[in-house]
């Protein structure tokens, strides 16, 4: 799976990038992205995440609408997510899988008054939508990709909801939670990033009114931070990118995902066969952990860089960032089996993993359950 990239349509070139100091983010094909990855100070936009409030241009997000009477009951049937019964103003995730139960896509949705939103990976909601109208039959849905129309905008920081207070916008409370935003579009809280003290809360609005509510908020007492600045927290709190920090063999058991976007004892569903027979049976072929890089190369690794411990390739890298506090870091897929202590190298740079990141024990039953599946396939049970 490549690194999915932001759709390079002219109307999506984000009005903040005319703020000044703004750096254009880079691509992996070398070319530019609609917004911006910084305001001229990376580390410091950081720092205002982390401690005050920054406002996060990720307008490049791709955003899908899912009208129609049916379209709880069918999102239930087609994704991870447990959807039949969501509440209006609620939030929520779900993954669409592959009948082997590898991630195809990572959906964060928001269900608000008749209508489901899901917003995705830059650049692949065409894909998404694809996929969506090929599931259709004859239920009343009525899937569009709408990312011309609406962007999304972050609000990170423990003053986050002071923000919006001052600036008159509705403060959207408990996890999950949506609240509607006069002229249209709504406001999302989300987990915390960082080191779980940074508050999120997303703003959907038209992209008409993107520069407009970017100004009301920085008035109300936000600063701009860049897309960098977003993702040292990102990768700071463990939290992955569909297609960035995952490949085309990820299964949600591997990430974060299992606990956020997929329901263990809803009905069936695409790819449920695998992810429930890797729950049952305990630890899953890999696993996702924070990396500690040694920092000596100008140049981050590029997203499926591979790990390596001497001659052995244990695993691929995500995300890497430059962290205001805790200098290179990134996120990894690595084998289950890698020990703690494992010398690592990414390129020729040195890597640790996190301490809190040690491979995880199974439980009594996992492990009872992983001896007899090793006693069935060496037929030395009877039949």
């Amino acid at each position: 799976m490549t690194t999915p990239q932001p759709a390079r349509h002219p109307n999506l070139r984000s009005p903040l990038l005319s703020r000044p100091g703004a750096v254009a983010l880079s691509l992996p094909d070398g070319g530019t992205g609609p917004v911006a990855a910084h305001y001229g100070d990376p580390l410091p936009e950081q720092r205002r995440l982390a401690e005050g409030a920054g406002l996060v241009d990720r307008s490049d997000r791709d955003v899908v609408v899912v009208p129609g009477a049916d379209r709880l009951s069918w999102l239930h049937s087609i994704t991870s997510q447990h959807l039949e019964s969501l509440g209006d103003a609620t939030g929520s995730e779900a993954l669409v899988l592959s009948p082997n139960g590898h991630v195809e896509h990572h959906v964060v949705l928001s269900e608000l008054a008749g209508t489901t939103w899901g917003d995705v990976e830059p650049g692949t909601g065409a894909a998404l939508v694809t996929f969506l109208e090929r599931m259709r039959f004859m239920l009343r849905v009525e899937p569009a990709l709408v990312t011309e129309a609406w962007a999304l905008l972050s609000l990170v920081g423990p003053r986050a909801d002071a923000v919006l207070t001052a600036a008159g916008i509705p403060v959207p409370q408990g996890a999950g939670a949506v609240v509607p935003l006069a002229g249209g579009g709504w406001v999302r809280r989300m987990p915390a990033l960082g080191d779980g003290t940074a508050d999120a809360v997303d703003l959907l609005v038209p992209r008409t009114d993107l520069a407009a509510r970017a100004d009301e908020l920085t008035a109300a007492g936000a600063s701009l931070a860049g897309l960098d600045a977003y993702e040292a927290l990102r990768v700071e709190a463990r939290r992955p990118r569909a297609g960035v920090d995952t490949d085309h063999r990820t299964i949600p058991n591997e990430v974060e995902w299992l606990q956020t976007a997929v329901h263990l004892e809803k009905g069936c569903y695409r790819g449920q066969e695998t992810v429930a027979r890797v729950h049952n049976l305990g630890r899953p072929p890999r696993r996702l952990v924070l990396l500690h890089l040694d920092g000596m190369s100008e140049v981050l690794p590029a997203p499926g860089t591979p790990l390596t411990s001497g001659t052995r390739e244990v695993g691929r890298v995500g995300t890497a960032v430059r962290h205001h506090e805790l200098g290179v870091i990134a996120l990894a897929l690595v084998k289950q089996s890698l020990k703690q202590d494992a010398e690592l190298r990414v390129g020729e740079a040195v890597a640790v993993v996190d301490t809190d990141d040690a491979p995880a024990q199974l439980d009594d039953t996992q492990a009872a359950a992983r001896e007899r599946v090793r006693a069935v396939r060496s037929a030395t049970i009877g039949r």
